[in-house]
């Protein structure tokens, strides 16, 4: 059976200003009728739309829907697993952020009180939903998923002083990066204090040792990735990105 704009629109809750706009693009091309001109979907393009319709649900660019339906070589199962991990962790995140105003509106009313380990479970629940909703999907396409897992595994495990041995570490480094700037000198013994305590928060992070040549790895990374550039710049002053990795440089050569 075929089916017109108007039909489509009134199936799919589309305008028919969007399926145009869909045909013009080249997103999904309707046959015409031979008569009137008018278009008319058949089978494969109602299969075509419905998959458009899934990937745009979960937030996919159109540009990045026609590539994926129109290239061959590449796994959908494997992006829509991507998507399906990413889509899990937000509700996890969620979760846990409904989870905490809940318990802080308890608190706040005297209906509950919370130790402070309490506390930190919830900080650290939030914590890791949040950086797997942001990341979860880039890093398991960078670094694979057995890498991924042990790394969850890990930070799912950690003692409050374990993470607030981490904080720590990320506040020192951050602040003596801010010194080391001021003077200026990023081979310089604050610079270079700096960049060992950065080593050091790392090993807290991912639980194993850092390698000069991981450190390295992560100072390319700071580089070439804007928001490393706009976190460091932001949180100490502009030009830290390329101060730090410097200094990263002189470190690990000379270890």
């Amino acid at each position: 059976m075929d089916y017109t704009v108007q039909q489509i629109a009134a199936l799919t809750g589309l305008t028919p200003r969007t399926l145009r706009y869909y045909d013009a693009i080249g997103l999904l091309r309707p046959g015409r009728d031979a008569g009137n001109d008018y278009r008319l979907y058949g089978t494969q393009e109602v299969d075509r739309l419905e998959q458009i319709l899934l990937y745009r649900s979960m937030g996919l660019p159109l540009r990045e829907i026609q590539r994926l339906l129109d290239d061959p070589s590449l796994d959908r199962a494997a992006v829509l697993e991507n998507q399906l991990r990413g889509l899990q962790a937000e509700r996890d995140r969620l979760e846990a952020v409904i989870e905490a105003v809940a318990c802080a509106v308890k608190t706040m009313r005297g209906e509950q009180t919370m130790t402070n380990s309490e506390r930190f479970a919830q900080t650290r629940v939030q914590a890791l939903a949040e950086n797997e909703a942001r990341y979860g999907a880039e890093c398991r396409e960078r670094y694979g998923e057995e890498a991924m897992t042990t790394y969850g595994q890990y930070t799912a495990g950690i003692t409050e002083e374990q993470w607030r041995e981490g904080e720590l570490l990320s506040e020192e480094y951050l602040t003596l990066l801010r010194r080391a700037m001021e003077e200026g000198d990023p081979a310089g013994r604050t610079a270079q204090e700096a960049c060992r305590l950065h080593r050091a928060w790392l090993e807290k992070c991912w639980g194993c040792p850092c390698s000069p040549r991981a450190q390295m790895t992560m100072k390319e990374l700071y580089t070439q990735d804007p928001r490393f550039a706009a976190y460091y710049d932001g949180k100490v002053a502009i030009g830290c990105t390329a101060f730090f990795a410097e200094a990263i440089q002189v470190y690990c050569e000379t270890m």
